[in-house]
């Protein structure tokens, strides 16, 4: 079983992606765990604030260090218990950070504890992952693509998914794995064999309804994502 913990001030945007589907099922058969964070609880400022103006000046907030460090605390204290700091690790996201692909999910499946920090306004101050290294905790600043979002909490999601259906059981069936069935990106059909739509007959590859698995592995191979 892996656990995420994830940390974000926005919690109900998460809790209705991974209450459903494939997620919740996973959850109630006990192969993942997912517990939602608010840092606004921890806060120590009298209205709950989470943000500060940046130092240097600028538009836009920056999420404050306390909040954080304090629900971070708690976490923690709860991850260990759960298992060994090596089995775990810590995602800040970062539009700068490494990119996520299969490989990483794929590691990041065989952690015991999973810890998801989500950053919103301008950022999240930039200590943060050195202090958390200095309390022993393994840090890995991830990506999920080339671009800026307004939030951490897309990121987290779709880390949930990726390092979830690498997990045996997860999806039922160890072939339901799309890339170890016919690879990443390749294109599937289903029935009927010929489709009409607007007087225009769209059609199944013929390899793929010819039973002929030697032509389909031959289709596929040759219509894997490069």
């Amino acid at each position: 079983m892996i656990n995420f913990d994830v940390i974000t001030i926005f919690p109900d945007t998460v809790s209705g992606y991974v209450s459903e589907s494939i997620l919740g099922r996973a959850q109630k058969k006990r192969f993942i765990g997912i517990r939602l964070h608010d840092p606004r609880a921890y806060s120590e400022d009298r209205h709950n604030k989470v943000d500060a103006r940046p130092y240097g000046g600028g538009p836009g907030m920056v999420m404050s260090l306390q909040p954080i460090l304090s629900c971070f605390r708690n976490v923690a204290r709860n991850a260990s218990r759960r298992g060994d700091k090596k089995e775990s690790e810590v995602i800040i996201f970062n539009a700068a950070g490494k990119q996520l692909d299969e490989k990483t999910a794929g590691f990041l499946s065989k952690k015991k504890n999973l810890v998801l920090i989500c950053g919103h306004y301008e950022g999240i101050d930039g200590r943060l992952p050195k202090i958390i290294r200095d309390m022993g905790w393994k840090v890995r600043e991830l990506s999920v693509g080339p671009y800026v979002l307004t939030g951490g909490e897309v990121p987290a999601m779709a880390v949930i998914d990726a390092v979830s259906r690498k997990i045996k059981g997860v999806l039922g069936k160890e072939e339901s794995l799309e890339e170890k069935r016919q690879g990443v990106g390749t294109k599937v059909f289903t029935r009927p064999e010929e489709f009409k739509w607007q007087g225009k007959i769209y059609r199944v590859p013929k390899e793929l309804v010819s039973g002929n698995h030697r032509l389909i592995e031959k289709w596929r191979l040759e219509h894997k994502e490069k």
